[in-house]
């Protein structure tokens, strides 16, 4: 099955490219690797919800925004190589803004890795680093990068 067909199994559609906020563009390929910038979770050209996650957004609700983030980010891999060349997720880092004494950011990133596995199957199985940051751009709850591997 491709990844699109399991996207809207999922009932999900790949959103527009979110515009960079600044000097860097969405995707760039590396041989055989692609790599993409920073993903906040832009919906329709803006951030659903703002603050810091165990403060003002709830960790459910800040996991939902990584999914979004990850969903971003095949949107900008489908845009430069095409979705169906992903040969697997190699990895994903996320960042999450996190209030003092949160310690829940893994399970915020789950939100992404999730919907990698629920798009991908097995190829969507990847490394990880999910980190508590003080500030995101634009004061989003979390912000993730993907590494796949391309045909």
């Amino acid at each position: 099955m491709s990844p699109f067909e399991r996207l809207s199994e999922l009932g999900l559609e790949l959103p527009a490219v979110v515009a960079p906020l600044a000097a860097y563009v969405p995707a760039v390929r590396t041989g055989n690797l692609v790599f993409t910038a920073g993903q906040l979770p832009m919906v329709d050209g803006k951030l659903p919800q703002a603050g810091k996650v165990g403060a003002d957004v709830k960790p459910e609700a800040a996991k939902e925004l990584a999914r979004k983030c990850a969903l971003n980010g095949l949107a900008a891999i489908d845009a430069l190589v095409g979705l169906e060349s992903v040969v697997r997720v190699v990895k994903v880092v996320g960042y999450v803004a996190s209030s003092p004494g949160f310690h829940g950011q893994p399970g915020v990133i789950n939100g992404a890795s999730e919907l990698l596995g629920e798009v991908f199957g097995e190829a969507g199985t990847h490394a990880r680093s999910a980190v508590g940051v003080s500030e995101l751009p634009l004061d989003a709850p979390v912000e993730v990068e993907l590494v796949v591997e391309v045909k």
